[in-house]
Formats: structure tokens, sequence, C-alpha cells
């Protein structure tokens, strides 16, 4: 992680500040004495300075935020997880106690970390503040639409939303396994040989290399699934499909 776009010093100006935030996509900047940290800054903070009559040549010393969060290198999981449950903490400098930057952490970052295992060392410089809890698209199928509300290395999690009287194709994959539990609809599964209605709270085991499909049998309501993908990979074209509605068989 380049530390120094994260960083200004007390005597620069507004505009300093401005580029600076600009650059790092943060939407907040450390503020420093030589190398002490002696407050915090938001695009928020400038705005209402710039409102309330400051001029972009102001220096960041008029406008430093003095009674700023900060977590010290002892601090503790606990003490963390704590901090970040205020809705008002999106990032938190990461102080010695001669108040000395050493790091900085973001809720998204932290909870990313969390959520896909990682060890976290508040110490040691996170690969790159960038790295943001992943946001990811809503994707249409002639079906319906899915989208995944997580992604790691081991696991993916996806909702699924099938039209009513749509079905998915028979289908399977070579390298992940599959658990559906319905969350709202009724719908008629396919898992082999076997076929069952099922509907919510029913849950559904699909190994790796099992033909499967699932059907709204509704006329009316949405089908809503919530899926849990394990395995080695998770893209798309792990999908063999053996029969298709939509005329979507590449085998």
């Amino acid at each position: 992680m380049t530390i120094d776009k994260y960083v200004i010093q007390v005597e620069q100006s507004l505009l300093d500040a401005m580029k600076k935030i600009e650059e790092n996509k943060q939407g907040f900047i450390i503020i420093l004495e030589d190398q002490t940290v002696v407050g915090t800054m938001t695009d928020g903070d400038i705005r209402r300075a710039l409102i309330a009559g400051k001029d972009i040549s102001s220096t960041v010393k008029e406008v430093i935020n003095l009674s700023f969060e900060y977590l010290l290198t002892t601090a503790t999981f606990v003490e963390i997880v704590e901090r970040f449950k205020s809705e008002k903490i999106d990032f938190l400098p990461v102080v010695n106690k001669k108040f000395i930057l050493k790091n900085i952490i973001t809720k998204a970052q932290f909870h990313d970390f969390l959520l896909e295992g990682k060890k976290i060392n508040i110490v040691e410089r996170f690969k790159d503040i960038e790295l943001k809890m992943k946001s990811f698209e809503i994707f249409n199928r002639p079906w319906g639409f899915y989208k995944t509300v997580f992604l790691s290395e081991f696991v993916q999690a996806k909702i699924i939303q099938v039209f009513p009287g749509q079905q998915l194709s028979l289908q399977f994959h070579k390298k992940r396994e599959e658990h559906w539990i319905i969350i709202k609809g009724q719908g008629k599964i396919t898992i082999e040989e076997s076929i069952r209605e099922v509907n919510v709270g029913s849950y559904i085991f699909i190994p790796k290399g099992c033909k499967h499909r699932i059907k709204n049998i509704s006329k009316n309501e949405p089908l809503i699934i919530s899926e849990i993908q394990l395995g080695t990979y998770f893209g798309e074209d792990d999908i063999i499909r053996i029969e298709d509605d939509y005329n979507r068989c590449k085998y």
C-alpha cells in the first residue's frame, strides 16, 4: 500500500487535500504534523468548510478534525469490531503510542478480510487500501436473474430469482457442489432421476457432477433461492447444460 496518497501535512491547502482525496478515491485523508497524526479530514469536511466561507487556499489546519477516531497498534480484535459498529466510522488510522501512523483500516476492508477468513494483523500493511467489499451486479437470464452477494476463493453465495413458469437448464458442475434453500415460492426440483416439489424452507443438496434443474411452478409468484456454492472454481463456464428451454446447450 502506498501511504503517500492518504496523508497530508497540516500546513498544506484544502486544494491539496482535495487532490489527495481525488487520487485515493476513499473520501478521506489523514493529517500529519511531520510524522505525527494530528487529525483526519473527509470530503464532507471540506465541503462544509467551503460552504462556511473557507476557500481552497485555506490551510488544512483551519478545517482539521482534531477529535478523530483511531486505533492503537495494540488494539484487540474486539476493540476493532466495537469501533467499526459506529455508522459514522468508515476508516481508522492505526498509530503507535507516539501517534506515528502505522496503518489505515477501512470498515469495508475489515469486513472483507473477516468474511474471507483471512488473518488480520493491524500493524502490517493491508495489500491495498482500495480493497472494498465487492459489489456485484445483477445478471439477467432468460429464466430470471441472479446476484452474487459474496465471493471468495472457497465459496460463492447467490440469490436467484426464477420467473413464474420458467426453469433453469438441466445441468451439472465439475468443480463445485451447491446448497439451495427456497426463500419464497414453490418449485419442482430435478436431482438426477428424482423429481419433487419444494417450497419455502426446503433444502436441496446438489453434489458435484449431479444433474439438476429447478422450475417455478407458480403462475404468478417468483421463486427465490439462496444458493451456496462450495468448490475450487465458480465461473459460469462450469455450467454444463444437457437440456435447455432457451437453446443454450453447447454439448
